[in-house]
């Protein structure tokens, strides 16, 4: 299957030895040089950046009336090789007809569309996160630039259909309620914040960047959406991306982000400590 292409993609490459998503590899210190490790691509095409926005009534819903867990519904799936979480932002270059095809449908609908994990090793993934159409530019090729938020995730129960393009039954995915409490749950961010903090730092030393104070990263978010941020950050490895995608439970999913920052702290430790000891090298 054919996949569909990104604009730019400027994303470090992160260990290339962490082929297992059960093994938490220190990521690329490059990963963190910037204090605000979400901001992703910058949209732009020459210097065109006027895109127009499209009204859904999606983002209400989510609010007001989230889908339950055992709802199953239609959806069109994107298959792309990177992973997309509630909350991130993704934008898309569209050019391949059968999702021209779809974007056209979704357009006259409610522009939500699935977006799936998917690469020449592992194939497609089961889970996967809605992407909701916020921002739309259409070219006189038939082209379309899009801007995506992720919303709800899913799990793929059923194949529809695969042409003109893929479209799948799902059912929503939340994590279950953790055994953990809620003042553990929010010490448990409070330490990943920190973690991410300390990496930030100690990349931009080792970047050659001015040491400054990090600024506060959580932005009032509660431990889930705060674990999905952290999740977000860890671009380059998507495997690892999925494996935090697909947990149900938040504590568990800090845990684990928190074990490949405490990893990633302690290589950037050791090479910091070399660099202070053979500054030219």
């Amino acid at each position: 299957m054919a996949l569909p292409q990104l604009i730019p993609s400027h994303k470090p490459t992160l260990n290339p030895n962490n082929k297992n998503s059960n093994t938490l590899s220190p990521l690329n210190p490059l990963q963190f040089l910037s204090p605000k490790p979400t901001s992703l691509h910058t949209f732009r095409r020459g210097k065109r950046t006027s895109l127009r926005c499209s009204a859904s009534s999606f983002s209400e819903k989510h609010h007001t009336n989230p889908p339950k867990s055992n709802d199953a519904v239609e959806l069109p799936l994107f298959p792309l090789p990177l992973v997309l979480f509630p909350g991130a932002i993704l934008p898309l270059q569209i050019f391949e007809f059968r999702y021209r095809i779809m974007m056209h449908t979704l357009l006259q609908t409610d522009l939500r569309f699935g977006v799936i994990f998917s690469d020449a090793v592992t194939g497609a993934a089961e889970v996967g996160c809605v992407g909701e159409v916020v921002k739309h530019e259409r070219l006189v090729d038939d082209r379309f630039f899009l801007i995506c938020k992720g919303q709800e995730r899913f799990r793929v129960t059923n194949l529809v259909r695969t042409k003109p393009y893929l479209v799948a039954e799902v059912t929503w995915l939340e994590d279950r309620p953790s055994g953990d409490g809620e003042e553990d749950l929010e010490s448990l961010a409070s330490e990943v914040e920190t973690y991410m903090k300390d990496v930030i730092r100690l990349s931009n030393r080792l970047g050659g960047k001015p040491e400054k104070e990090v600024q506060d990263l959580r932005r009032n978010l509660f431990p889930t959406p705060f674990s999905f941020f952290v999740g977000s950050t860890f671009e380059g490895a998507p495997r690892e991306q999925q494996a935090l995608l697909e947990l149900e439970d938040t504590a568990a999913r800090l845990k684990r982000e928190k074990e490949t920052l405490r990893n990633t702290l302690n290589y950037l430790t050791a090479a910091s400590a070399v660099k202070d000891v053979f500054p030219s090298s």
